[in-house]
């Protein structure tokens, strides 16, 4: 493919930047990919394994001149970050994140973004349970969406530009409303995880069932649940302080159906628990049609746990 920006710069150095990294080379799409990370042992791993043309010690010097200024940092510090390289981005310069949660994101970075940079919120639907510099691979992005959320009264070159990066990158791309999006992943993403931090926290502090028990036993939906638990602490933490609202309304409709179903189960309500089951697996069913997923175990991952 072509080029699409002379030099990108990305913040903060995981798993969604070094994968951005490794496809944006696959692809020929970027000229100069600079990078900066705060923990020097971070930026030191970038060095030694190649990861960006340049690492930088100063975040300033990172994002000078770049044409593409992407935020991997927790949703958290986004705004804080945007504050620190607000002086360095130049005019004509786009600025996007990858966060998971996009109206916080919005109101924090927006007052910092200088006058003729473009600010266009993104979130790639990507990733594993694995985090730092090393994680990363070039097809990640493969056939996953990016939703790109830009604040109104964006131009239209830059969004188109961003789009083709991502596709190039291997995504498919759609454009969403910051409100609707957050909802969307309140319901696909963020009270999943919950839940899931939950089970596993329910493991551990249920004294009758042994540690040992619980790592021998692990049939396959508690060994999910433990992948998705394994998740990056701080930027979960990030993720529900920050889409609160729309977290805890699924939360509270989560909690309806959880008690609907109890009491099905102690009234031997069969038939209850039959229906929704079935209605249950044929959204599955979509997932697998729609290629978001194989019918393969182990989330489709084909026995490669990094992907």
């Amino acid at each position: 493919m072509a080029k699409i920006y002379d030099r990108v710069a990305l913040i903060g150095l995981g798993l969604i930047a070094s994968s951005m990294f490794w496809a944006m080379k696959r692809g020929g799409l970027a000229g100069e990919i600079t990078g900066y990370a705060r923990s020097d042992e971070t930026r030191r791993t970038a060095r030694e394994i190649g990861l960006c043309d340049v690492v930088y010690d100063d975040i300033n010097d990172a994002v000078r001149d770049a044409d593409l200024i992407v935020l991997c940092v927790p949703v958290g510090v986004m705004g804080e970050v945007m504050a620190q390289i607000a002086d360095a981005v130049k005019p004509g310069a786009t600025v996007t994140d990858v966060g998971s949660v996009k109206r916080d994101v919005i109101d924090k970075v927006m007052p910092h973004i200088p006058e003729g940079v473009h600010f266009i919120a993104g979130h790639p639907l990507a990733g594993t349970e694995h985090s730092g510099p090393r994680s990363g691979f070039a097809e990640l992005f493969d056939n996953r969406w990016c939703l790109l959320v830009p604040p109104s009264g964006t131009a239209p070159e830059p969004v188109a530009k961003l789009r083709s990066l991502w596709e190039g990158m291997g995504s498919n791309v759609e454009e969403m409303d910051a409100d609707h999006h957050d909802l969307v992943l309140a319901v696909t993403s963020h009270a999943p995880h919950l839940i899931a931090y939950t089970m596993v926290g329910v493991a551990d502090d249920l004294g009758r069932v042994t540690d040992g028990e619980v790592i021998k036993y692990s049939a396959a939906g508690f060994r999910d649940f433990t992948r998705i638990a394994a998740s990056d602490p701080t930027m979960w933490r990030d993720v529900f302080l920050s889409n609160k609202d729309a977290t805890l309304e699924i939360l509270g409709r989560f909690t309806e159906e959880l008690f609907a179903l109890q009491r099905a189960i102690r009234q031997g309500d069969g038939a209850h628990l039959h229906d929704y089951f079935t209605r249950t697996r044929a959204i599955r069913r979509g997932i697998i049609e729609a290629g978001q997923d194989t019918e393969a175990p182990d989330f489709g991952r084909g026995g490669n746990a990094r992907k």
